[in-house]
């Protein structure tokens, strides 16, 4: 029988709460450390414990890693979805499952290979604990899996004594039930003639394996951030956990005192005040969180608008109205970020669409607060955040931080007069200063009311226009700072495709196999609000174009229309919105019903 090498796609269902998470990436990390282009996505219900979950590794030697339909490998743990599970298998694929689940066989389907494996009695020899015994069967598993498709067992042991290192019995205990899913995977089950295989390579040297999430908190401490506050709420709370973590070991002076603060608020508007409060006194402050959060933030953010504040705040996005589906994936909250608060207000936003562009982001989003004096929103999801992704090894950040406007009391010593609000360079943008400089002059009220140009409260109608006017020209002026969007043309095609954030993988596997039926396409991922004039030019470029949202209601489409009205009958959308992440072939597809048919 052929194999396939470093191509295929393993999904393991389990329990939530079984303890199979650090199972799961040993896998993936073993396949990454073996050189192999891989990428896991773990779906995972809303509650503690007890629902089904679902981690699906994708390797392929293009570096196509983003989510298939259907798994050449199920290992189902999970007696609640074994129909689905066995449906999710390929045809000709394998569905391995767990012998001591009740379910009627007459369900196996003839097309797959069904292997039962007595789970409960191999782990008996792994352990006299019962509740140990329920953690290593999961390592039974991984052990089967990884005879079967030939991992290096020096690399998985190796990853074993690096995510356990400090906790030697485990390490002995995993190890030993890792060792009889392999031996009982020799005696039973002839990996020899198993259909896939996972063959070192020499892919991944110079990068690392990590999830969104991880990479933005390492951005932001490198970006400068000295202060947040949070609330959590799934799916961010692993961004401000990881932030603790990397600050605890690089945020710290001589003395090895903490040079930052964290503070739990008691709710999501409590954490974007605090964050207005610090960065008005020249922090560098921002808080996380998602949909629900964004949406209490609003008067905040009304008031980093009308105040000019320098605000940060992460929005991981997940799946929306009111609560949602907590742990699943949409680019919901576009239209919301952009226009947040009451009144008149255009916010500039980030759309990262790699675990790269989370680290590059976490300085670049304060740099714009500063420069702007404005709230600043990145629009991740949950996808990007907290699933793994291979990217390059992060640089050194070469460029220094840009604090914008900020006077100092030389500056303020040669200045007759300062107006807080004025707009001195006609880009709309004022000058501050920081609380403690030393001049007469560096004191000002910042007015969340309206005010004139000296931070004066006044309700005069010319004044509340001249505001109004000049902070939307500093919303154009962003346009000077914000991340062009990334075009890839490809030769003379008439065919434009416009995504974002983490379709970016889908949407370029996609291209892929448009090409493959004759169809070639260009590709341009949006980074930030407001559109450069890139967008523009792209628009007028193609005789057709395909936008790719997750969400229902074409959310870029009508920010890209309200700029460019003139393109309406160019741009058709491709939605996706059931909460899984989007895929290549429904990209693909949908394309070509239009372009193909």
């Amino acid at each position: 029988m052929s194999q396939k090498v470093n191509d295929w796609v393993i999904n393991v269902a389990t329990v939530n709460g079984s303890g199979s998470q650090s199972s799961n990436n040993i896998l993936i990390k073993s396949l990454f450390r073996m050189g192999i282009p891989v990428g896991g996505k773990n779906l995972f219900p809303s509650n503690i414990q007890g629902l089904p979950t679902w981690f699906t590794i994708r390797a392929n030697s293009l570096g196509h890693t983003s989510r298939q339909i259907a798994n050449d490998l199920t290992i189902a743990m999970n007696a609640q979805t074994i129909v689905k599970d066995i449906e999710s298998v390929k045809e000709g694929g394998t569905f391995l499952f767990n012998d001591d689940l009740k379910f009627d066989r007459i369900l196996l389907r003839d097309d797959v290979t069904n292997i039962a494996v007595p789970f409960r009695q191999l782990v008996s020899e792994a352990s006299d604990s019962v509740k140990l015994r329920k953690l290593l069967t999961n390592m039974v598993y991984v052990g089967i899996v990884a005879e079967l498709i030939k991992i290096d067992w020096e690399t998985l042991s190796g990853v074993i004594q690096d995510m356990f290192s400090s906790k030697p019995k485990v390490i002995d205990s995993n190890l030993k039930a890792i060792e009889l899913g392999r031996s009982y995977a020799k005696e039973n089950l002839s990996p020899e003639s198993f259909p896939l295989k996972a063959e070192k390579m020499q892919k991944n040297d110079g990068k690392i394996l990590i999830e969104g999430n991880t990479a933005a908190a390492l951005g932001m401490i490198y970006g400068g951030c000295t202060f947040v506050s949070w609330y959590p709420i799934t799916p961010s709370s692993s961004l401000v956990e990881s932030f603790i973590g990397f600050a605890e070991e690089h945020r710290k002076d001589t003395d090895g005192k903490n040079t930052f603060a964290v503070v739990q608020a008691e709710d999501e508007l409590a954490s974007i005040a605090m964050v207005a409060g610090a960065a008005w006194t020249g922090a560098r402050a921002m808080t996380a969180s998602s949909g629900p959060g964004l949406s209490l933030m609003s008067e905040i953010a009304g008031l980093s608008y009308f105040a000019e504040l320098p605000c940060v705040l992460w929005d991981v996005q997940r799946v929306g109205p009111s609560t949602g589906l907590p742990t699943r994936v949409m680019q919901g909250d576009l239209l919301s970020a952009h226009y947040l608060s009451h009144g008149d207000t255009r916010h500039a936003l980030l759309i990262p669409g790699t675990t790269e562009e989370c680290f590059e982001f976490g300085q670049t989003a304060f740099d714009l607060a500063d420069r702007l004096q404005t709230f600043i929103t990145v629009l991740s999801d949950i996808d990007l955040g907290m699933n793994f992704f291979i990217t390059d090894e992060f640089d050194y950040p070469s460029r220094s931080f840009d604090r914008g406007k900020v006077l100092t009391a030389e500056q303020l010593k040669e200045m007759e007069t300062y107006q807080r609000y004025g707009d001195v360079d006609g880009d709309g943008i004022p000058y501050r200063t920081l609380p403690g400089t030393r001049d007469p002059k560096a004191a000002f009220l910042t007015r969340g009311s309206g005010h004139n140009e000296n931070a004066q409260y006044t309700e005069d109608p010319q004044a509340y226009v001249r505001l109004t006017d000049r902070l939307l020209k500093k919303y154009q002026k962003a346009k000077d700072f914000v991340p062009k969007p990334i075009i890839e043309k490809n030769g003379d095609s008439t065919v434009g495709i416009i995504s974002y954030g983490s379709n970016d993988g889908p949407v370029k596997e996609a291209q892929h196999l448009l090409q493959e039926k004759g169809l070639s396409t260009s590709y341009m991922r949006l980074r930030a609000l407001p559109f450069t004039d890139e967008v523009s030019e792209f628009l007028k470029t193609f005789d057709r174009i395909y936008l790719i949202e997750q969400n229902r209601d074409a959310q870029m489409k009508t920010i890209l229309l309200t700029d460019y009205p003139e393109y309406w009958n160019k741009i058709q959308s491709v939605l996706h919105y059931d909460g899984l992440p989007i895929h290549a072939d429904y990209i693909a597809s949908e394309i070509s019903k239009k372009e193909l048919n």
